[in-house]
């Protein structure tokens, strides 16, 4: 199973995109609340939407790279960032 992190400042752009990538079949999505490193005020941290692919092993694999790459230009279409270390 393979991990992804796509980071956004706001909340209501995390959910939506939650919602997009679960009606395109992602059945493991969530939203969570992202203590990024030095960030101590609880106010500042960033939204972030979990998706797990079970279907996935290796980080390393086309298909992986792939979706990473298809995270990374999703997130930065909505002002955030793909997490490389989730």
């Amino acid at each position: 199973m393979l991990d992804y992190l796509l980071v956004f400042p706001d909340r209501a752009v995390a959910e939506t995109v939650a919602e997009e990538l679960t009606e395109d079949d992602f059945p493991l999505v969530r939203v969570v609340r992202e203590a990024l490193a030095g960030e101590d005020d609880s106010e500042a941290h960033d939204w972030a939407v979990h998706v797990q692919v079970e279907t996935l092993k290796d980080a390393a694999g086309a298909p992986a790279r792939a979706l990473s790459e298809r995270f990374s230009a999703l997130a930065q279409e909505r002002g955030g960032w793909l997490d490389q270390g989730a």
